[in-house]
């Protein structure tokens, strides 16, 4: 789980880092559209900041709540999405009165679930709060024999205030990915290092689908998606 000290980096980090938010909101939009033409309430599921729902509302006009596990993302993201309700709650357990259209997890959150177990908890928890005929969009981690033990990623940001380095490796301990992220962030006359490990489970994509199937839900997965991660689009069976 990211800190506090770094949430409020990381949309810096990850924008600054190549990700392109306003294209996967498209991209999400668009599957949306495809498998719902009516759909327009949606659910962002361990949320983040809410970038990407804040994108989804202002440029494809639909209606967003979000969740998330984190008190800081919980923050920013009731920022980006005043219309809509943020809450602070567990995707494996969550219980909301409301229903939805579309129920997101994007940006590989799934993984933070750790094991199958949890992930069915929470799938089924996804489709207790899908209206009728609504759909389910999940973008998945990495499955096992992908991430390159020991490899190390380096990322670097600057604005005129600061600078941040983000250095990283994943180490693999049988079917679980722990991500090492050291930071150093530099500012006139300061520069702090913080560390974070970040463990995800590495699920297949046949494990996936039987616990969309597990769950109640019919999932097609697309091995591309909006970031070059997959994409699994479920529906209640």
């Amino acid at each position: 789980m990211y800190s506090s000290t770094i949430a409020p980096y990381y949309d810096l980090l990850h924008v600054g880092g190549g990700k392109d938010y306003v294209a996967e909101a498209a991209h999400l939009a668009a599957t949306i559209r495809a498998a719902h033409p009516e759909a327009r309430s949606l659910l962002d599921v361990a949320c983040g900041t809410a970038e990407h729902a804040r994108l989804l509302v202002e440029m494809h006009g639909f209606e967003a709540d979000a969740l998330d596990l984190h008190p800081a993302f919980v923050d920013i993201a009731r920022k980006k999405l005043p219309l809509g309700a943020v809450y602070e709650a567990d995707m494996a357990t969550f219980a909301l009165e409301a229903r939805y259209d579309v129920i997101l997890c994007l940006f590989s959150s799934i993984g933070y679930l750790r094991s199958l177990e949890n992930v069915r908890s929470a799938l089924g928890r996804f489709r207790a709060h899908l209206k009728p005929n609504g759909v389910v969009l999940v973008e998945p981690w990495f499955p096992p024999g992908v991430l390159v033990e020991g490899r190390v990623s380096t990322r670097t940001v600057k604005t005129p205030e600061l600078s941040i380095c983000r250095m990283s490796f994943p180490q693999i301990a049988c079917r679980l990915s722990h991500l090492h992220f050291h930071y150093l962030i530099g500012r006139a006359g300061l520069v702090e290092h913080t560390h974070e490990v970040h463990t995800l489970g590495l699920f297949t994509t046949d494990e996936m689908l039987q616990c969309f199937q597990d769950a109640g839900l019919k999932a097609e997965y697309d091995p591309v998606g909006p970031y070059g991660r997959g994409l699994f689009v479920a529906r209640a069976t």
